[in-house]
């Protein structure tokens, strides 16, 4: 329902003054309550410098367009792509590019997409209702799962007293599937139009092809901006930095420069990994990876797991794995994890341990500890330097697993190796499955792997960790310990079994089991 129609003719007058309207800095600044007390920003005099950077840059764009237009000369369309490190603050700068693009280019479209439906909804959708929440015009806008659109109210004003058409006056997060890329097919709009790619690395080229047909209208408000972690060597998003660099402003933003942000978290990881290491690059110089484009597991697969909702595979019943990597030498680490079914998220099962220097006979005496503790279903031990660790468990009457991941694979046409083998279950897995959001070295473990066809056979490899580490790829510890838990597979604890010390079945149906 409207305001006062005199607050609301003095506030919208106040919107779209041009020292608001066509300076989006001046406009964030306007809209929310920066250091007042009580509010959520009372701590807050406002955004970040390369936020207001950027905001910067669209003001004087849209002033250059202004020059344009009085020589007659034709518009320029905005093009912008960051890379960056973790926790900049880019879902608060796209959250407030929406709430600008609503509020002063009255009847626009902006279309907003991200690298996966989890990342849409649950961070960029999300941050966007709490900055709405937080604005002045919040009673102008209706904000649903998936748009941002005018109130009825507002609605019917434009059209009768501004002449607005608002039949595409909408912000919407927008779904796309590869394999139909025209169902993302956008509108065109002469009031304005405004596409945001969030994590922009992970969209495939044909929906970037598509979107570049939105923006055939010669208009003066044209907006694309692209936001990423740089997760890839290749692809579209990487071409905007590269072969594509004339049509775009680009920017590297390393996020130890960035004020905010957990510098001294940063920085460990970077002397963890090594400056130069792809770690390093990714998630915190906002540089593009060196390694190749074979990475065994896609970083889409990954960021989807780590960021689904638990609760929608969380299954109580279902069968607890415990897998261990035991440490060869130097900087691996003895790594000890749980998987239950299709989770491995910290609410769901015990947390990861970690260890190095750690002989292998107090390592089979943790393992013991955790399994009286937590009575996993199944143990599975990285055979290779764990040897001595299952002997001594199997010696005190422990039932484990012995992994040879250099043994054949039990498809022997298509894996070179047990180890590779494990790693194509796991990725199957990770489809479906949610990752503990407080995992950090398991993302890098699992998108660190890259693979190779064997010979004449085409057999799929895995690389060594050796081969990684000539790379400076650290050795995937985590990786190889969530392996384990897919060689073998055990029936969901629903199961009704004539005898449970028979935890591993066979011939029971598929179905039955948690493990893939």
């Amino acid at each position: 329902m409207s305001q006062d129609p005199l607050y609301e003719k003095q506030l919208l007058t106040e919107v779209l003054d041009p020292a608001i309207a066509d300076n989006p800095l001046a406009y964030v600044m306007f809209m929310f309550p920066w250091g007042r007390a009580g509010t959520p920003l009372e701590k807050f005099s406002g955004p970040r410098q390369w936020q207001k950077d950027e905001l910067l840059s669209i003001r004087d764009f849209i002033g250059e367009n202004k020059i344009r237009a009085k020589k007659g000369d034709p518009f320029q369309m905005y093009h912008s792509a960051t890379a960056s490190g973790r926790g900049i603050g880019k879902s608060a700068l796209v959250a407030w590019l929406i709430h600008w693009m609503m509020c002063t280019r009255l009847g626009s479209t902006t279309i907003v997409a991200a690298n996966s439906e989890a990342q849409l909804k649950g961070r960029t959708w999300a941050e966007l209702g709490k900055w709405h929440t937080l604005s002045m015009t919040r009673h102008w806008l209706e904000k649903t799962a998936l748009s941002l659109r005018p109130m009825d109210w507002l609605g019917e004003a434009l059209k009768n007293q501004m002449g607005i058409d608002t039949t595409y006056f909408y912000a919407a997060a927008s779904l796309w599937t590869e394999e139909n890329p025209d169902s993302f097919a956008g509108v065109h709009n002469h009031y304005g139009e405004m596409v945001i790619f969030d994590e922009a690395s992970g969209i495939p080229a044909p929906i970037w092809t598509v979107t570049e047909g939105f923006f055939s209208d010669p208009i003066a408000d044209r907006y694309w901006l692209c936001f990423s972690n740089p997760r890839r060597n290749t692809g579209a998003f990487f071409d905007c930095f590269h072969d594509h660099k004339s049509f775009w402003k680009t920017r590297n933003l390393d996020s130890r420069s960035v004020e905010g942000t957990d510098h001294v978290k940063l920085q460990q990881i970077v002397d963890k990994y090594g400056s130069d290491s792809d770690e390093a690059r990714i998630e915190v110089k906002g540089e593009f990876p060196q390694q190749g484009d074979r990475q065994f597991i896609s970083r889409d697969l990954i960021d989807q797991a780590f960021l689904r909702d638990p609760s929608e595979v969380f299954d109580n019943d279902a069968a607890l794995y415990m897998g261990v990597d035991p440490a060869r030498f130097g900087s691996d680490e003895t790594v000890i994890l749980f998987r239950k079914g299709r989770s491995t998220h910290q609410d769901h099962v015990p947390p990861v341990e970690r260890f190095k220097g750690m002989d292998n006979m107090a390592v089979a005496d943790r393992c013991a500890y955790l399994i009286n503790k937590y009575n996993p279903d199944a143990v599975c031990i990285d055979a290779g330097n764990g040897t001595g660790i299952i002997d001594r468990l199997r010696q005190r009457g422990y039932r484990v697993h012995e992994v040879g991941f250099g043994t054949s694979a039990e498809n022997g046409d298509a894996y070179a190796n047990k180890r590779t083998e494990l790693w194509a279950r796991m990725r199957d897995w990770l489809a479906g499955a949610v990752l503990a959001s407080n995992n950090h070295d398991l993302l890098v473990d699992l998108g660190g792997p890259e693979y190779k066809f064997m010979g004449s056979s085409d057999k799929l490899m895995l690389e060594t960790k050796d081969d990684m580490k000539k790379r400076k790829i650290k050795s995937p510890d985590d990786g190889d310990a969530l392996a384990c838990t897919f060689f073998v597979n055990v029936p969901h604890r629903g199961v009704k079994l004539t005898a449970r010390r028979n935890r591993v079945a066979a011939g029971i149906d598929y179905d039955l089991f948690s493990g893939e």
